[in-house]
């Protein structure tokens, strides 16, 4: 074999190892490219819907239904006891708005006593699909062992997915009800939750259980439709 024929193939197999470290380093320079624009990941991008953070929810949020039932804003008694008062806080994870309205019957007598509040809370999840846990985390109610009860069905008609929540009151002389009504729409979670009390002297009509519910599904329908436009202008 010719002196120049040995030497010839190691340095062609010298250029193939060099060949290959080169691409083994390309390729990890461009992996951390990716990881670091973030392009090289396994996590979804969120489906928020169209939906938007407002700072006010309380301005976002439909009370027609709710004065169409003859209900009307508790009068405000100092600064401190604004009515309605809304919350709100943007993080990397999530974004969280909340909106608490006190609310009173028009019909409502000086002696009466009575209590009824609606307390809407949005969240839009930015690193975790609320999907896979959304309906057992209503449907627990239903299934808990205590001395309350209720009853829990699924709303048609809401965006991805909608339970209701009833409490099923047995006896006393209290009228009371407290519902709640919760919506999925990508990962989007809308709670929007009814709470009244009534002493048994109160003269005002109450509404029942399934006209709450009602109220509550109309406002919502509203309310997040006002969402979206918020992230779209």
């Amino acid at each position: 074999m010719p002196p120049g024929a040995r030497d010839g193939a190691g340095r062609g197999k010298a250029g193939w190892l060099w060949a290959i470290g080169g691409a083994v380093a390309a390729s990890a320079i461009w992996a951390s490219v990716l990881f670091a624009t973030g392009s090289f990941s396994d996590e979804a991008d969120p489906d928020l819907a169209g939906y938007g953070y407002t700072g006010d929810l309380c301005a976002k949020t439909s009370l027609t239904p709710f004065q169409n039932a003859h209900f009307k804003l508790k009068a405000s008694t100092s600064a401190k006891d604004a009515n309605p008062q809304h919350t709100g806080a943007q993080q990397n994870t999530m974004e969280t708005m909340s909106c608490n309205v006190s609310l009173q019957p028009e019909n409502a007598g000086s002696s009466d006593y009575s209590s009824t509040w609606m307390y809407n809370t949005v969240t839009l999840h930015k690193k975790t699909d609320p999907a896979p846990e959304f309906a057992d985390s209503y449907r627990s109610y239903e299934k808990q062992e205590a001395s309350t009860r209720y009853t829990v069905e699924a709303v048609p008609g809401i965006a991805d997915e909608a339970y209701l929540v009833t409490r099923q009151d047995e006896g006393g002389t209290n009228d009371s009800s407290y519902v709640i009504l919760a919506v999925r729409d990508g990962w989007m979670t809308f709670q929007s939750t009814w709470s009244s009390y009534a002493s048994s002297s109160s003269t005002a009509k109450r509404p029942t259980s399934a006209e709450v519910a009602t109220m509550l599904k109309t406002s919502a329908t509203e309310t997040l439709k006002r969402l979206q436009s918020t992230r779209s202008r």
